[in-house]
């Protein structure tokens, strides 16, 4: 008899954790949508101006068919490494382990600066002048995080009605403040959404500038091919879960960024750091900006989780194929999750921001770190986008459907983020870039290492066939009837 109930897989994780409805909820929770809105939406408005709604909307499109090549490379390959296993048997094992490198370095680097943001988030619910101070700031948040990263040792089904209302309560939040800024318009002549036409740009490089910024807004959905091994139906309900996430997030953003244009016009990307305020007392009076506050505490917290998450299952997968110590690959004997790579991440992340309070913040290390994992992400995107067309290339041209969505859209994904990765190389300085390419490069020292020493099967893989995919699609649809809700542990519809 069928059972939705989750199960262990022999030296594997926990599989059936996770249904559809919560890959939705982590791909909306890893883009953070409060939190990036803050931090991103006033450097776009202050890079394109009125043209910021068409410029996500744009932007939005490539990223679109970066989701569609995970969700159709998860159907083939079920694997917690996600594109550093998909890259390697498509492409060539070195560049999916750079891949995977790539996750593991821009995720860490993501939660370690977004740890002060949770603490000052935190205390500004109880007064401005503590949130200012960023050592207590730091400590707070250091705080959020090491109870995150406690969840996340314990397993990804922790905490998921929990994280079901902070999201939902997030874009909640964030809907009600928008949908007042839209009503109270007042900039709503300074509103553009001319699309594709951007002549009416202030500088030649707006364009290229506001895009820079649009492709770091859509980061983070991908989370949930990290967690394919441990969702229900994993070979859809993963993918099929980012790409619901992905779209939820970017309507989020076109709304917030409309109602910022409406309600503070040209000021909205003059505001910097004031911008939350701002915005939020503009669109409610007395209120907005608590409102808005909240959400960002919510979402920070939230991707804190869904980093580590993505970071932790990485490295897993790696210590489990032997191209990083093997150890990373040990899981809780109880649990089955990955609480050694877990462990060491977070202390990694512990560390830096130990040293980074020692040493003071007057180098701005970590906000130039922030800036260079842009090229991390456009390197594994585009290698995923590539990677798709290359596993289905013996079908992609037997129906319009499959040319659309097994090439050409995730293609165009590929190109965009090539693009991406090719015109921000000149714009950063050469600390940016010795820290987004340096520590890629760095990847290269493990993966060398594990191929001369050989004795692992990754450099030795077995290449996608879309054909076992379909074969097995089939005998699934058989062997796993539908479970009402009211037949579930926990009572939860997590499958749609």
């Amino acid at each position: 008899m069928h059972s939705e109930q989750p199960s262990r897989a022999a030296g594997g994780l926990r599989t059936g954790v996770l249904g559809t409805f919560d890959s939705v909820v982590m791909a909306v929770a890893g883009c953070a949508p409060a939190y990036t809105v803050v931090a991103m939406v006033p450097a776009l408005i202050a890079a394109v101006g009125s043209a910021a709604p068409a410029v996500l909307l744009l932007c939005a499109l490539p990223t679109v068919g970066i989701a569609l090549a995970f969700r159709h490379l998860g159907r083939l390959d079920v694997n917690c490494g996600a594109t550093y296993s998909w890259v390697a048997r498509t492409l060539h094992p070195v560049l999916g382990f750079l891949s995977g490198w790539a996750v593991i370095v821009a995720t860490t680097v993501f939660m370690i600066s977004s740890t002060e943001p949770a603490g000052a988030a935190t205390l500004s619910l109880v007064s401005e002048n503590l949130a200012r101070n960023e050592g207590i700031a730091t400590a707070v948040g250091l705080g959020w995080f090491l109870l995150v990263a406690a969840l996340v040792a314990l397993g990804a089904r922790i905490g998921a009605r929990a994280r079901s209302v902070a999201v939902g309560l997030q874009l909640a939040l964030l809907l009600v403040v928008a949908v007042a800024a839209l009503a109270r318009g007042g900039h709503a002549d300074a509103l553009s959404l001319t699309w594709p036409d951007f002549g009416h740009l202030d500088n030649p490089h707006g364009f290229t500038a506001g895009a820079l910024i649009a492709g770091a807004l859509f980061w983070g959905w991908d989370v949930t091919a990290n967690l394919s091994e441990e969702t229900r139906r994993g070979r859809g309900g993963s993918g099929l879960g980012g790409l619901i996430g992905l779209l939820v997030t970017a309507a989020t953003y076109l709304l917030m960024t409309v109602g910022a244009t409406m309600v503070l016009g040209p000021r909205a990307g003059a505001q910097g750091g004031d911008f939350l305020r701002a915005f939020g007392d503009a669109a409610l009076p007395g209120v907005g900006g608590d409102l808005l506050v909240l959400a960002v505490l919510l979402s920070t917290v939230a991707t804190l989780e869904t980093t580590l998450l993505q970071a932790t299952r990485t490295l897993f997968a790696m210590g489990r194929d032997r191209t990083v110590p093997s150890f990373l690959g040990r899981l809780h004997a109880g649990r089955q999750t990955p609480v050694v790579s877990t462990l060491v991440v977070a202390c990694l992340a512990v560390l830096v921001l130990g040293l980074i309070a020692f040493v003071g913040r007057g180098f701005g290390i970590l906000a130039l770190a922030l800036v260079s994992i842009g090229l991390l992400i456009c390197f594994y995107y585009a290698l995923a986008g590539l990677a798709v067309v290359v596993a289905f290339r013996s079908v992609v041209f037997r129906s319009l459907g499959n040319l659309l969505f097994l090439g050409l859209w995730p293609l165009a994904g590929a190109a965009f983020n090539i693009w991406l990765f090719a015109v921000s190389v000149p714009v950063l300085d050469a600390t940016e870039l010795s820290i987004g390419l340096g520590a890629l490069a760095l990847g290269l020292v493990p993966v060398t290492v594990a191929r001369l020493r050989g004795g692992s099967s990754y450099f030795r893989p077995r290449p996608l066939n879309p054909k076992d995919a379909d074969a097995l699609d089939a005998h699934l649809a058989e062997a796993a009837p539908f479970v009402p809700a009211a037949e579930r542990r926990d009572g939860i519809l997590s499958d749609f």
